[in-house]
């Protein structure tokens, strides 16, 4: 059995893990980040949400109930944590748009209107409005994206379709890096000779380069072009998570992929080390503190039993609310269902309560009281917490 020597070890590998993770490894420690697959940011639009309950983010995150864990981080934390997102992704040439004083809407898939506040630089030219004129540009048997469903919400709408030799989202993102498809592609819109003010065109735009390959469309065709985030998988959300990814390595972190916890080592009030499986081989990974940020039930940090919810790495307590029938509401598509709520419930110092071990530090979507899809509290209160548990975590260990 091999052992391994971290500072701080974080287990999770989505957006705040990533957060928590790089900005410890800025502080000069040593870092390593334990994950068992692929993390939901992948199956996000990409979109920062921060709080959706008013036009002004920090104003509605004010407006949340008292234990919205929203409220241990403050907003200085907030405004640099985000101010550090949007320097990161602009240094890995995805930039992001917008800031903490305006939330603004992005057109989905299928012609409703989402709000968030951080968009990519792709997306910033999405109608706020079903007035706009646009020509919506879709791809042969793509069946992530229903421009019909567009068309009848948009009076000034239109649509065409390009066969792009393949449909699927990866295959046609991965022809967008060629620089001969999109010469082609562009030829065959300026042949379109369309009218509408702005181009819109499903989240397809390359793999890592759609800033580039928007910026190069627009210059063609002289007006704005944007990407439409399609149903999960989606390529925004997969670059989102490309970019966090390779600014931590960058700033020296390690990240044990396919590497799920299996054990945990404690002595005292101090976890010592998380037991980690690799090809049949149990490795141990020893540090000095521990940050959880594995999700809620879709990243796979809480399992719903017949009765109760669990937490499966350290077997936190988890703030339960209610008996199961309170968990969810009748009607189905409810912003209310009570398993929202459900979580690790944290102290100031993001440490959770009631825990018998002191280097212990949780972010993310896992904490109690979040209710992400009520509030539109996403990937913003997720960079938030990261930077806020990684500021406790390196106060702890100094």
């Amino acid at each position: 059995m091999s052992v391994i020597e971290y500072d701080v070890i974080i287990i999770g590998a989505g957006v705040a893990g990533l957060t928590a993770g790089a900005w410890l490894s800025g502080q000069g420690l040593k870092v390593a980040l334990v994950t068992a697959g692929e993390p939901t940011a992948c199956l996000s639009t990409g979109c920062i949400d921060v709080c959706a309950k008013s036009d002004d983010p920090l104003q509605g995150i004010a407006h949340l109930p008292n234990d919205h864990p929203f409220h241990l981080v403050s907003s200085g934390t907030i405004r640099q944590a985000l101010d550090d997102f949007q320097q990161i992704m602009a240094a890995m040439d995805m930039p992001y748009t917008g800031g903490l004083e305006n939330n603004r809407r992005v057109l989905s898939a299928i012609g409703t209107f989402k709000t968030t506040c951080l968009t990519p630089v792709t997306m910033q030219a999405s109608p706020q409005n079903g007035n706009e004129r646009i020509h919506i540009i879709t791809f042969a048997g793509l069946k992530d994206f229903y421009p019909g469903y567009i068309i009848s919400r948009f009076k000034n709408a239109s649509f065409s379709t390009y066969d792009a030799g393949v449909s699927t989202t990866m295959g046609i993102a991965a022809n967008f890096e060629d620089d001969a498809f999109l010469e082609a592609f562009i030829l065959w819109l300026e042949k379109q000779h369309n009218r509408e003010d702005k181009i819109a065109v499903p989240a397809v735009l390359g793999l890592e380069s759609a800033a580039a390959i928007i910026k190069q469309i627009e210059y063609r065709l002289e007006r704005p072009v944007f990407e439409i985030p399609t149903i999960p998988p989606s390529m925004p959300g997969r670059r989102l998570f490309n970019g966090l990814k390779d600014h931590f390595r960058r700033k020296g972190g390690m990240i044990y992929w396919g590497w799920p916890v299996v054990g945990v080592e404690k002595t005292g009030r101090q976890i010592e080390a998380v037991m980690a499986q690799s090809q049949g081989r149990p490795n141990s990974l020893n540090a000095r503190a521990f940050i959880l940020a594995t999700g809620s039930f879709v990243g796979g940090g809480l399992e719903a039993k017949r009765d109760t919810i669990v937490e499966k790495v350290f077997h936190l307590p988890v703030f339960v609310p209610g008996e199961r029938e309170a968990w969810f509401d009748q009607d189905y598509f409810s912003m209310n269902h009570g398993i929202g709520r459900a979580g690790i419930a944290v102290d100031s110092s993001f440490r959770p309560t009631d825990c018998l071990w002191d280097n212990i530090f949780v972010c993310g979507a896992i904490l109690a009281h979040t209710e992400a899809l009520k509030n539109g509290c996403g990937h913003g209160f997720a960079i938030a917490t990261g930077q806020a548990a990684a500021k406790s975590c390196l106060e702890h260990i100094q």
